[in-house]
């Protein structure tokens, strides 16, 4: 994917001067003023000292070059992102208002930023995980947002995270954390025994240590990797569901399996039925390929039937998608398409990617509307 070396865009309103610090991954900066919002070149993730020291330069930089003093400073919800706590010794030390703004909101509110837009709206953001006002991992969720404020209307239903942050890492990990839910434990066994940790990770399910829950639809596609015996450890980012991607497409479309998934009584979306018909589609004589394309399509019908049914409960007639799952163009168009004879309006990204590399206009946008009303 390619991101612009840097972009600036109009918005809807005009406001004191915002700096949004943006998020960990992808990170970007975004300084507004008037109503111009300018995005940094992507700095990449925050985790590295080098990362760090080119987010600390890219903020002297923009302040100067746009003759800047911020009057207000933005941040993520995670209190350990560099960018929060750059963000809360900036406020400090200029003495201005800090704002946190949490990691979906963002999404959808970069979305309405590019767009020009102040009504509320539906927003699906699905990506890798963002802390929730619960303190919990979110990711594939639900929203109705309007401004500076938004309700969670729903999410996917949630799986553990044995290990916490190892298990993005380890799509084998999310496999098993399926199955545990499955109640298919010696499955876990059998399919996973060559991995050392195997027996730690089950213990760790089995007793819930170690395992917090996530509604990430990222953690969904690695589960289902996992089950297909795609890409066990990740080298990169999102190599399961790329590889997973890339076999549906190599196979062609197909129906999506009818019982595959439900939408509970608090209007959650629960893909493991689902799930358990992958370890059948294993051994059929399909094959990998075809469970591949089945995943995708059901997915697919279950997000739509979510989205339709909330937009007519909450008379809403704007739906934005956001989030770094969204860079599955199998996910993206298959959407698309199946909303087309929807009565609502399907907004997305224009100049910005879907990922975190928009967050940083979100955050500016909701501080913005958070002085303007």
């Amino acid at each position: 994917m390619i991101y612009p070396s840097k972009i600036e865009i109009t918005l809807a309103i005009k406001g004191p001067s915002v700096l949004a610090c943006g998020a960990w991954l992808k990170n970007t900066i975004c300084l507004t003023k008037n109503d111009s919002a300018y995005l940094s070149p992507l700095i990449g993730d925050l985790s590295n000292a080098e990362a760090r020291y080119q987010f600390d330069k890219t903020v002297l930089h923009m302040c100067k070059k746009y003759s800047v003093q911020p009057e207000i400073i933005t941040h993520d919800l995670h209190p350990d992102f560099y960018s929060t706590q750059f963000a809360e010794l900036f406020a400090q030390q200029y003495q201005i208002p800090v704002l946190a703004v949490q990691h979906h909101h963002a999404h959808i509110a970069a979305i309405c930023a590019e767009h020009q837009l102040i009504e509320p709206v539906l927003g699906l953001v699905l990506d890798g995980v963002g802390l929730g006002l619960d303190s919990t991992l979110w990711g594939g969720e639900l929203l109705r947002v309007d401004g500076t404020r938004f309700d969670r209307l729903g999410h996917l239903t949630t799986l553990a995270l044995p290990g916490g942050d190892r298990a993005a890492q380890q799509p084998w990990r999310m496999a098993a954390a399926a199955l545990a839910k499955l109640n298919c434990w010696d499955e876990i066994y059998l399919r996973f025994a060559d991995q050392p940790a195997v027996k730690t990770v089950v213990a760790m399910l089995a007793s819930n240590f170690n395992c917090p829950q996530t509604s990430s639809m990222g953690r969904l596609f690695d589960a289902a990797a996992g089950l297909l015996n795609i890409a066990l450890i990740q080298s990169h980012e999102a190599q399961a569901a790329m590889q997973l991607q890339q076999l549906a497409q190599n196979h062609g479309e197909v129906s999506a399996l009818p019982q595959g998934y439900s939408i509970t009584e608090d209007n959650n979306l629960d893909f493991m039925p689902l799930l358990m018909a992958l370890l059948e589609c294993q051994n059929s004589r399909n094959g990998i390929s075809y469970a591949a394309a089945l995943f995708h399509a059901t997915v697919i019908a279950g997000l739509a039937e979510w989205i339709e049914t909330a937009a007519r409960q909450h008379n809403i007639s704007r739906l934005a998608i956001g989030g770094g799952c969204f860079h599955n163009s199998l996910l993206r168009n298959g959407l698309k398409q199946r909303l087309t004879q929807s009565p609502f309006k399907l907004m997305s990204s224009q100049q910005l990617q879907p990922d975190d590399s928009a967050i940083a206009l979100g955050q500016a946008w909701v501080a913005l509307l958070s002085i303007h009303r």
